[in-house]
């Protein structure tokens, strides 16, 4: 069979239209495939989370099983929600549970959600530590875990977390000294590691700015009665053992001058007396002449 110039043309365009239809079912389809295969990491982010920790709300947790993933939908076709997580192309962005009634310990497999970026705990009563492994999340910008019953110190190794904005640690039992790394997150807007248990000084980067401005005020550190410098005021306990040293010193100075005054005016009298008692035996040893 042969065909004109035209045919030629229809049949390309018949071909044309058919390949990119082709192409077309196949990448509206890759979203889907993928909402189909949860990703590994984040199901062990989530289920590691689960395993050690506990909420009052026995809502909170029941749909966390092997078959239910927040970031994919079901057989159904309809996503699984869970109570505080977003997601954003199939992955785990957001986790929020605030004020959920949680115990227990963070679990160190929230690292595995590597596109976490608000992380918030707070108001809570976990206890532990906080893992270090934190600091694996490279897109964490949100890090609140105030007002719970953490220990042990700030992990250094949360200054890797290079985007992040809000570091709130406030009402812990966070112990040990501030570490200076975390001096070195420059996006860093927001601090606050208030009443806990730090020791030492203040970092000087998280003090004053490269230019010498404050770069956070004395309520992001103040309630950490072992913690001192700027912008912490002088404490009071210091300024009233100083005064308390020069009181003793010079009170001891004066008593010292007392008590040698007595013991020289004492000296003096025993002295005189005795200087009169020998004029008197001299004065009977002398014969008297008419």
């Amino acid at each position: 069979m042969k065909f004109t110039r035209g045919s030629d043309t229809g049949l390309w365009l018949l071909t044309t239209s058919v390949s990119y239809l082709a192409l077309f079912s196949i990448l509206v389809s890759i979203p889907e495939l993928a909402l189909a295969q949860p990703n590994e990491d984040d199901i062990a982010c989530l289920h590691g989370f689960q395993s050690m920790a506990k909420s009052s709300d026995p809502a909170l947790f029941n749909n966390w099983t092997d078959t239910a993933f927040p970031c994919n939908t079901t057989q159904d076709g309809q996503r699984a929600t869970f109570v505080g997580i977003t997601c954003s192309s199939s992955r785990v962005v957001s986790l929020f549970l605030s004020d959920k009634g949680l115990t227990g310990m963070i679990s160190p497999n929230l690292s595995l959600c590597r596109n976490l970026g608000i992380l918030d705990l707070s108001q809570n009563s976990l206890t532990g530590t906080l893992p270090s492994e934190l600091g694996m999340l490279s897109y964490l910008m949100t890090l609140n875990v105030s007002h719970n019953q953490i220990s042990g110190p700030i992990p250094p190794e949360i200054a890797n977390c290079s985007y992040l904005h809000e570091l709130d640690l406030e009402h812990n039992r966070f112990s040990g000294e501030v570490s200076t790394a975390l001096a070195t997150l420059q996006k860093l807007q927001i601090l606050d590691v208030s009443h806990n248990d730090l020791v030492g000084p203040i970092p000087t980067g998280l003090s004053n700015t490269s230019d010498g401005r404050p770069r956070f005020n004395a309520s992001s550190f103040e309630g950490n009665p072992r913690l001192y410098g700027f912008p912490l005021p002088y404490p009071k306990s210091r300024t009233l053992s100083i005064l308390a040293i020069v009181g003793i010193g010079l009170g001891s100075g004066f008593l010292s001058l007392i008590v040698s005054f007595t013991a020289v005016c004492v000296w003096l009298r025993v002295t005189e007396q005795r200087l009169a008692a020998e004029e008197g035996k001299i004065s009977q040893l002398v014969p008297e002449y008419d």
